[in-house]
């Protein structure tokens, strides 16, 4: 019985990870929602947990969402929507990265937000460049580190979206 324990240990020696860690992998789903902080309007929070990434470890993360569409319009001091086509749709892929500590756990519990499309190229003179819309598909968390990725639910057809401002048409 001893000279089992004794192996068992000389193994774990051997092998590194196998009792500290060193199995990185994403623990239940990636959980997606809009932002709540009204001056972060249309992003979204990423939120995963890690473990296997080994006590007190730097990883490095970047949440993105590959298919994003922002729609601005411009707003008249009347809360309007002018009569003019001053509304446009800003596409393509977004992300944010940062990097988080594991602590002495060995997991990593996190969020990223990721902000839509900049609708910075609609000129506005003399109104405002509003929010109307936004949608999210393709969304994930990547652990760069160890080069593992999760997808959230909102892959191919399933697409997180909301509205917020509308113009009256």
């Amino acid at each position: 019985m001893k000279s089992s324990i004794s192996a068992v240990f000389l193994l774990s020696l051997l092998i590194p990870g196998t009792v500290l860690g060193g199995s990185p992998h994403f623990v239940g789903p990636i959980a997606v929602k809009f932002s709540t902080n009204p001056t972060k309007a249309g992003s979204i929070n990423v939120c995963w947990k890690e473990a296997g990434v080994g006590n007190n470890q730097q990883i490095n993360y970047t949440a993105s969402a590959q298919n994003a569409t922002a729609t601005y319009v411009c707003v008249n001091n009347g809360g309007n929507c002018p009569a003019a086509e001053n509304k446009i749709n800003f596409t393509g892929p977004v992300s944010k990265s940062d990097t988080f500590s594991s602590g002495k756990n060995g997991a990593i519990n996190s969020c990223l937000t990721i902000e839509p499309p900049s609708g910075a190229g609609l000129q506005c003179p003399g109104q405002t460049v509003t929010l109307s819309e936004v949608s999210y598909s393709n969304i994930g968390v990547k652990d760069t580190t160890n080069n593992i990725e999760k997808m959230s639910i909102y892959v191919d057809d399933n697409i997180l979206s909301r509205t917020y401002f509308s113009c009256d048409e």
